[in-house]
């Protein structure tokens, strides 16, 4: 799938509200932009909050949050962000991203990885 400019801006937009409703701890609006299967999976806002909150410290409550290129991974959009977290450790968000029949974007799971330190 080609990812057009209105995609990119849309994607970066969903994943931007829901940072920004986890800064606020407003689980009912951090579930809205998730996919229907993270949805069916969690099932509730609260049991989403608070798996968001005890293995997704970076994504809870990110230090700073710097939009990087979006890629294709296995076949998934997905939007690369890199964040730091609570401590000021650096790590990177892999956002799989998927356009619902509607054309709007939800976020498809989210996967962090480690970010290697560049020594020159």
């Amino acid at each position: 799938m080609k990812v057009t400019e209105q995609d990119s801006t849309s994607i970066r937009f969903v994943i931007e509200q829901q940072l920004q409703a986890f800064q606020q701890d407003n689980a009912e609006e951090a579930f809205t932009f998730a996919s229907p299967e993270i949805k069916a999976q969690f099932q509730t806002p609260e049991n989403f909050f608070k798996m968001v909150k005890i293995g997704y410290q970076a994504v809870y409550r990110p230090r700073s949050v710097l939009f990087e290129n979006i890629t294709t991974i296995q076949g998934n959009i997905t939007q690369l962000v890199l964040l730091l977290d609570p401590d000021g450790v650096p790590v990177r968000a892999l956002y799989l991203m998927e356009k619902q029949p509607e054309g709007v974007w939800k976020i498809n799971g989210c996967f962090l990885v480690p970010v290697e330190a560049e020594i020159i």
